[in-house]
């Protein structure tokens, strides 16, 4: 594996269990709520610990070992790097607690509009793509593009089971926020939401 394999595994490690991590906690956020760390332990068990295990058993599958073409090298570079950039900035608007479901457990929190969710509903998950896409590019194997696709399917599912608990906890508001703020790309001339 290459430097560049080296680091697309990084990115596969970081951003291919965040579905899974979800599968676990939204539909079952009532019965988490009294068990907070049992969640938090279930859910990196049932999604880190796989996506690790595969990535492991199947790296010479899934990372080339020659050396991407140039244009790949940087665009790829460039997609995890506005990622990493794009992940902090999100952590600032909306802290860490709540990137890993705290809100979620606890049924409490409010809803943020504000930064970048005045402009999109999921940035994280925007975010996570173009960094998997960067991965891509690096690893120089169709395999990985093909769990891109899985990815991309599992994500829609987490943002649907995500979006399903917010109605419940936010109701009306989370409706008119939802009718305001697009998905993944935001609208040109779009408000920042205050």
């Amino acid at each position: 594996m290459t430097p560049l394999g080296g680091l697309a595994a990084l990115v596969l490690f970081l951003q291919l269990p965040i579905p899974l991590y979800w599968f676990v906690l939204h539909p079952l956020t009532n019965f988490w709520r009294n068990r907070q760390k049992a969640a938090f332990i279930t859910a990196l068990a049932c999604s880190w610990l796989p996506v690790t295990i595969c990535l492991f058993v199947f790296h010479r599958q899934l990372f080339s070992t020659v050396w991407p073409a140039g244009w790949r090298i940087v665009l790829g570079v460039a997609l995890i790097v506005f990622e990493a950039w794009f992940f902090f900035r999100l952590q600032r608007d909306l802290g860490g607690a709540r990137l890993v479901g705290q809100t979620e457990l606890t049924g409490g929190g409010e809803l943020v509009h504000r930064g970048v969710y005045g402009r999109i509903r999921h940035p994280r998950y925007l975010g996570s793509l173009l960094a998997i896409i960067g991965a891509c590019l690096l690893s120089g194997t169709r395999v990985t593009w093909i769990i891109a696709g899985v990815w991309c399917l599992l994500t829609g599912i987490a943002i649907a089971l995500e979006e399903c608990e917010l109605r419940k906890r936010f109701g009306l508001s989370y409706e008119q926020y939802c009718r305001r703020v697009p998905r993944f790309f935001p609208h040109s001339g779009n408000p920042q939401a205050r």
